[in-house]
């Protein structure tokens, strides 16, 4: 067994080891000598998302182990040029992982880590955002809707099957308030 000292990464008070390390370690250890990493790339269709499949395979080319990995172009901004050669350095890190490479904290490789957070930072802030904005839009046509219509409560059971968005408490009892006074004239 190999004395050898993994540099790592550290996120959120763990330890995690970079890809390049378990690279490098894996090119350098005589055991591993005419060993081959190999990386079979699967894009979808509308060319937004990517699988990669890793293997490593022993000099008999007999596969030792493999990592998976997916991406999505949109999910950050380096995938917007790079999610192909992201998606690869990450399932190669998860084979050379399950080779027993750079293991002694986590499976996950720094570089995975750090993506991860991003995304989960990111995510957050868009969808409130999105969903905000999306509710006030309803609610604007939900308004338009109610006015436009000679029937206000066959109206309001349409919005209330049709509407994907929940409104806000406020909304919604405005839109109530909003049926019952023109249901009385």
């Amino acid at each position: 067994m190999s004395d050898y000292k993994f540099k790592t990464t550290n996120i959120r008070g763990k330890k995690y080891v970079e890809v390049s390390e378990r690279i490098k370690f894996f090119r350098q250890e005589e055991r591993f000598k005419n060993w081959t990493i190999s990386s079979e790339i699967t894009m979808s269709d509308d060319r937004k998302e990517v699988i990669c499949k890793t293997i490593i395979a022993d000099t008999e080319q007999r596969v030792i182990s493999t990592g998976h990995a997916h991406e999505e172009r949109a999910s950050s901004n380096i995938n917007k040029t790079s999610f192909v050669e992201n998606c690869e350095t990450s399932a190669i890190g998860r084979a050379l992982a399950m080779l027993g490479i750079g293991i002694d904290v986590s499976i996950a490789s720094a570089n995975e880590v750090k993506d991860a957070i991003a995304k989960q930072d990111a995510k957050p802030a868009v969808k409130k955002q999105t969903t905000e904005e999306s509710t006030e839009s309803d609610y604007q046509k939900a308004i338009t809707f109610l006015k436009n219509s000679s029937d206000p409560v066959d109206a309001w059971s349409k919005i209330s099957k049709q509407s994907k968005t929940k409104f806000s408490d406020e909304q919604y009892d405005r839109l109530q308030s909003f049926v019952a006074e023109k249901s009385k004239s």
